[in-house]
């Protein structure tokens, strides 16, 4: 997805980011410049989160046990 700077180095953020980010008319944003050279755009004042191992893997195990099974299983 690409943009175009202006001469007064304005850029028109595309719907699609716009609507993903819930930005609308007057919202302010940051810019947040990495090491790596990548540059981060957010609504101003949210903080991305990153997800721990742990969290990654939350939801995602699979059983064919049945609930009795599974609480006999957590009571010992």
């Amino acid at each position: 997805m690409a943009t175009t700077l202006t001469s007064k180095g304005q850029v028109t953020i595309p719907k699609s980011v716009r609507d993903h980010l819930g930005l609308k008319s007057g919202h302010a944003v940051e810019f947040e410049l990495r090491k790596d050279g990548c540059v981060v755009v957010r609504p101003a004042g949210r903080r991305i989160r990153r997800r721990t191992r742990f969290a990654r893997l939350v939801g995602s195990a699979r059983t064919r046990l049945r609930t009795d099974e599974i609480m006999a299983l957590t009571r010992g």
